[in-house]
């Protein structure tokens, strides 16, 4: 889809090469797959059977199959606090990125919960390290792109001239510009390799064999654990046409600055989906896989129609909510048949407006939304956010409870539900006054705490405002986000600093005013 860039612009054609993102962790499961048919891991095998520098309280207790279906409890690198900001444009090490990223302590139980994890990922690529004595690019390289013929995939490198590399792009309602820089020894075996078109084929094709893995590890790596999810793939069912017959999928998704992708497959026919693109137009593809799927399996299908989230947004900015709504009305009435006007479509336009600190506007569209789709249990959920993140519990608590309504597995439902009816104690607002200031907790990650009426409010780099509640002395806790934060004293009980506890690390901020 869209453009590519090298020494100048062209069409993207069938041998474009696009960074993939999370679609390869399939290749990182097949490669551990592999090591474990010849004997050398064990799926029940503990992190620190294989990294024994690794920190032994959690490497001996999570073992390589919870790292491959998301269930190890290990905090995600990606979803650490200010991580994007102060850490992405940075190289590291796999032993200096595991050592500072990959450690921190357990969320919860292994094996417990499902919670989607790059930290798993990477431990994979340098359990594959330690085990092959290979780099992680050179063993896939000779295990899998090699032998398979796949010529145009690697481990993609900034400064590596890579003929017919696709640039990745952000679409913003002024235009398109670069997706922000990202190093690759970061995403590392959670997101790094490029590839194209024909050489996802290639590899598609050859899992129908047993050149890469036989029958039987073939089934394990199909299995679905927890959330429907295997080994480096998601396993599930595509819904046909508009009647209730569906078929088993396997698929993966990808996301990675600029780029998205989804690959999908249907054993039972040997169909095969691949979608790439370098525009970050991730949710278009969930409306191309769909109807691509129809046209697979002579259903019923919807050409792709006009965004209308592009168009409110614009009208939005430009003249209000009141005017965006309108022309919701407007267009919906008179142009349904060219404007997309699913559920998804209002959703994304609504955080859209979130990550554009227009709270008041996003509240609208998410009410729009459940006024559209009354029976779709993620409308009120991310009503329920807006709210949230607006600072009215009461009305956030209602929307998660009726999102949990129409679906009682709405685990991030029930997640926020007991964070919202946390109870915080009674404290006097007026020692709030100690804690007012601005700390830094990185030179690029700063945290600004002031009072609001009786309310002590805080608001980092980059973020929302958002309300702390008192659960101890010094000691507070966010209802918006799974976060604590723990405000230190000297010795003559003056506030120095503070300690955000988030994502199983403890991160230190000094008060500088």
């Amino acid at each position: 889809m869209a453009w590519r860039r090298w020494n100048g612009i062209f069409r993207n054609t069938l041998d474009t090469r696009f960074r993939l993102g999370s679609i390869t962790k399939q290749f990182t499961a097949a490669l551990i797959l592999q090591l474990v048919e010849q004997g050398k891991v064990k799926l029940d095998g503990r992190v620190s059977d294989y990294l024994p520098a690794y920190r032994k309280d959690i490497g001996e207790k999570v073992t390589v199959h919870q790292l491959l279906n998301h269930t190890s409890g290990i905090p995600s690198y990606t979803s650490l606090p200010g991580f994007f900001n102060d850490v992405s444009r940075n190289p590291f090490t796999v032993d200096d990125f595991v050592k500072k990223y990959a450690s921190n302590d357990l969320e919860f139980e292994p094996g417990s919960k499902f919670s989607y994890n790059n930290s798993g990922y990477f431990l994979l690529g340098a359990i594959i390290e330690k085990v092959t004595g290979q780099t992680y690019e050179k063993a896939l390289k000779e295990r899998i792109l090699d032998p398979l013929g796949m010529k145009n995939t690697g481990y993609d490198r900034h400064g590596t001239l890579i003929e017919k590399r696709a640039s990745g792009y952000q679409k913003t309602p002024d235009g398109y510009t670069n997706a922000p820089y990202l190093d690759m020894s970061l995403p590392y075996a959670a997101g790094a390799i490029y590839s194209t078109v024909e050489d996802l084929y290639l590899w598609d094709q050859a899992l129908y064999t047993d050149r890469v893995l036989s029958a039987a590890t073939k089934e394990l790596m199909y299995k679905p654990n927890l959330d429907d999810y295997a080994y480096g793939w998601v396993i599930t069912r595509a819904k046909l046409g508009t009647g209730t017959e569906s078929v088993p999928k396997i698929k993966h998704g990808g996301g990675i600055n600029g780029f998205n992708t989804v690959i999908v497959r249907f054993l039972a026919q040997k169909h095969l989906i691949v979608l790439l693109d370098n525009t970050s137009q991730g949710r278009s593809l969930e409306q191309l896989e769909r109807e691509l799927t129809n046209i697979l399996y002579n259903q019923p299908y919807n050409l792709p129609k006009m965004s209308v989230a592009e168009v409110l947004f614009k009208t939005i900015g430009e003249n209000g909510i009141e005017a965006g709504l309108a022309q919701y009305r407007d267009l919906k009435t008179r142009q349904a048949n060219v404007y997309d006007f699913s559920e998804p479509e209002l959703n994304r336009l609504g955080y859209q407006l979130l990550e554009a600190k227009k709270l008041k506007e996003a509240v609208e569209i998410f009410k729009l939304n459940v006024e559209a789709y009354p029976q779709g249990f993620n409308t009120y959920d991310s009503l329920g956010e807006a709210y949230m993140i607006s600072g009215n519990t009461e009305l956030a608590i209602l929307n998660y409870k009726k999102s949990l309504e129409l679906n009682s597995q709405n685990t991030g439902a029930t997640e926020m539900l007991k964070r919202l009816e946390n109870k915080s104690i009674a404290v006097d607002p007026k020692t709030y006054d100690a804690y007012a200031g601005e700390y830094e907790v990185t030179p690029t990650f700063m945290v600004k705490v002031y009072k609001e009426g009786e309310k002590l409010m805080t608001q980092a780099t980059g973020q929302p405002a958002f309300e702390l509640f008192p659960e101890g002395e010094n000691k507070f806790f966010l209802r918006v986000v799974n976060a604590k934060v723990t405000f230190t004293r000297d010795d003559k009980g003056a506030v120095t600093g503070l300690i955000i506890h988030q994502g199983g690390r403890d991160m230190p901020g000094k008060k500088i005013k």
